[in-house]
């Protein structure tokens, strides 16, 4: 339970049966698609516990800010052909501060578990003998797309989905992918962390025999207020990012379920006016 600075951020009047985030422990925190008000209550009173809390990039200063006063917060984001930190510095150092200790929150964009580096963390943490949890968080291939009105599964469209990485360590597109296989595996593919390679994905997806016409969308800053949802196909994505000097950060599907998004699209307006929300 949340003590002296700690704050408890969900407006629960008890966390009594929330788990409490030790000394000498790491939790593993998602802290969903960028909205603070997509983070689930679980991962709100970790921030609201943490010590230090070791985040990537992609967490947005209005997340950050609900850390308590005297908390450390220490950047360790990734970025694809930035200059970032390394992923054995970034374990090492959570190793550190739980020895030092320290309650420790590694705080990773979307889901902990998904293309975020978790598991290695996880392996890392149990061969050094820290005690950790992990908290899940909304995807930004679920929740980022919801935003722009895109579900990623519809009755009458698809009944599976794939979920696709679009850089390997080496910061290409992955080389141990059976593109044969993800062309024909699934109605809709989502694409994480795809946008620098997008070109030369959608041209192996066409080469495997996925439609040129497939619709494409490219939802960049998903959930915040600067949110934009850019539509095409396959077959013009390099037009599109040639025209409309998209950056990142980007989630993208391509699918039946994407033309859905013109007529779901509710992310506008005097609701967009709500940003964080």
């Amino acid at each position: 339970m949340p003590t002296d600075s700690r704050k408890n951020h969900a407006g629960l009047s008890d966390f009594s049966d929330f788990p409490s985030l030790e000394k000498g422990t790491v939790w593993l925190v998602g802290a969903g698609p960028g909205a603070p008000g997509l983070l689930t209550l679980l991962a709100s009173h970790a921030i609201g516990s943490a010590d230090v809390i070791i985040h990537d990039a992609l967490v947005g200063p209005d997340i950050l800010e609900l850390a308590p006063d005297g908390c450390a917060l220490i950047f360790a984001g990734k970025r694809g052909g930035m200059p970032s930190a390394e992923q054995d510095d970034i374990c090492d150092l959570m190793i550190a501060e739980a020895r030092k200790g320290h309650r420790v929150v590694r705080l990773k964009g979307g889901d902990p578990f998904m293309f975020g580096r978790g598991a290695e963390e996880c392996l890392k943490l149990s061969a050094a003998g820290i005690p950790f949890r992990v908290v899940p968080g909304i995807s930004a291939g679920i929740g980022g797309l919801a935003y722009a009105g895109i579900p990623v599964t519809h009755r009458t469209t698809n009944h599976s989905v794939l979920f696709l990485t679009g850089h390997d360590r080496q910061g290409v597109v992955p080389s141990a992918v059976d593109w044969n296989g993800v062309a024909r595996a699934a109605p809709v593919i989502v694409m994480y962390m795809a946008l620098k390679h997008l070109g030369d994905i959608a041209d192996r997806l066409i080469a495997a025999g996925r439609s040129s016409s497939d619709p494409l969308a490219i939802v960049s800053n998903a959930t915040l207020p600067d949110q934009k949802v850019r539509r095409g196909t396959l077959g013009t994505v390099r037009t599109m990012l040639r025209a409309q000097g998209i950056a990142p950060p980007a989630i993208i599907v391509a699918g039946p379920v994407v033309e859905l998004g013109e007529r779901i699209h509710w992310y506008r307006d005097r609701l967009r006016s709500n940003g964080n929300g």
